[in-house]
């Protein structure tokens, strides 16, 4: 019996993504083609998470034996620091190395400095989605000069019209940015150095800025923002890309003008990637899920789909997402020095001279705690009436479910929680 158990679970791939973070009808494309590389039959077992601490703890305590996760940056590199992944055998006899063929340089330059505790990312992880942190803002009541700086958030004139991410440390990674502009501007500090900065003292004059900002927000939100942004609730959100050209697109149908932007101060970028955790029992299968994830042609299917950005430099990638309705940007950073010039949209793909000003967060480690404790003193004391009608709108959903027996809504996109 436990040799047959055995038997079946090398014919089974594990896989445990987000919610909605793609085209589901390539997994079965991906069982026959894994077939027809190596000759042996797999059959996918597709699991989905909602926030990364979900999915890490259930690999931390050894329950779970996934083969492949797709975590958030600084998870990533928790799990690298905590021995929780082994490394990405990049031998895959003569199938293609989509991998390596196709990350963009930018990329694993950012996964180069991630801290891995003595690893280097890029040999326990593949990227698979990224975007930035920014600005969106209804440019009917807000100008782009108002957009272009985080003091927005602190702006009086949007009062009760400002939706914040429920995000603690998105949130103090561009507040401290603004708060040191002039010591990055004169040398003193560097933004990659603030990322590292987790002490009390920096804790502190966050906790102090938000406290002044707190009183004008609408909402803390996980999801619902990009609703509120479309129809006019709210005017100005912190939010990221990936919602943003969502929120874009839903309320250009409905008329409505939104913008999304990267704050002057500097912003941060984020990125998700699979890695394989070392429970993992199909460990072969894993690394072919992982390459068959970076064919071009498998990497547009799920951006199309999800609405997200992938990692992938590759030339069929940029011809697709090219669009003469944009401005001509300078991407060379992502798809090499040909991509000096291209039409693309700038919140999927921000300019050169845009990520020139962003940098990367990192796991808090042991001072994790004390995030979490600012970041509760700062909502704690601000219910308002956004709150108050988002959770009648929810009450009244639990109302329809008992009568109607089930709830109707809109895909969720949200990944950083």
């Amino acid at each position: 019996m436990l040799c047959a158990c055995s038997q079946d679970r090398n014919s089974v791939l594990k896989v445990y993504n987000w919610s909605d973070y793609i085209d589901e009808s390539v997994i079965p494309e991906f069982e026959q083609w894994y077939e027809e590389q190596t000759g042996e039959s797999v059959k996918v077992i597709y699991q989905t998470f909602d926030v990364n601490e979900t999915m890490l703890s259930k690999i931390e305590k050894g329950h779970e034996d996934y083969d492949v996760v797709c975590p958030s940056d600084y998870i990533i590199e928790r799990m690298l620091q905590s021995d929780l992944l082994l490394p990405i055998d990049r031998d895959f006899g003569d199938t293609p190395n989509y991998i390596d063929a196709n990350l963009s340089p930018y990329i694993r330059h950012c996964f180069d400095k991630m801290l891995g505790g003595g690893k280097n990312a890029n040999d326990y992880s593949v990227g698979y989605m990224w975007g930035t942190t920014g600005i969106l803002y209804n440019a009917k009541y807000v100008s782009d000069e108002e957009a272009s700086s985080w003091d927005i958030i602190r702006n009086p004139k949007f009062a009760d019209k400002i939706l914040i991410k429920d995000s603690a440390r998105d949130v103090f990674s561009q507040i401290i940015l603004y708060l040191h502009s002039e010591d990055i501007a004169s040398g003193k500090v560097s933004m990659d150095e603030l990322m590292l900065d987790s002490s009390d003292q920096s804790l502190a004059e966050v906790e102090a800025y938000m406290r002044q900002v707190r009183d004008l927000v609408a909402g803390w939100e996980a999801d619902f923002g990009k609703d509120q942004m479309t129809q006019e609730r709210a005017w100005v959100s912190l939010n990221w890309s990936g919602d943003g050209v969502w929120a874009i697109e839903e309320a250009r149908e409905m008329g409505v003008d939104l913008r999304y932007t990267c704050p002057k101060e500097g912003f941060t970028v984020w990125f998700d990637g699979w890695v394989i955790p070392k429970f993992a029992r199909n460990v072969k299968a894993a690394k072919y899920w992982i390459n068959f994830m970076s064919r071009p042609d498998i990497v547009i299917r799920n951006v199309e789909v999800t609405g997200y950005v992938s990692v992938s430099g590759a030339p069929e990638v940029l011809e697709a997402f090219t669009d003469e309705e944009f401005e001509p940007i300078d991407l060379s950073y992502f798809f090499g020095p040909e991509a000096d010039s291209v039409c693309a949209n700038p919140v999927l793909y921000p300019d050169r001279s845009d990520i020139e000003r962003s940098t990367q967060e990192h796991d808090w480690g042991e001072r994790t705690p004390q995030l979490v404790e600012m970041w509760s003193r700062v909502k704690g004391e601000s219910a308002n009436s956004m709150t108050a009608i988002v959770l009648g709108i929810f009450f009244l959903a639990l109302i329809g479910f008992a009568v109607y027996g089930r709830f109707f809504s809109r895909r969720s996109r949200s990944r950083r929680r």
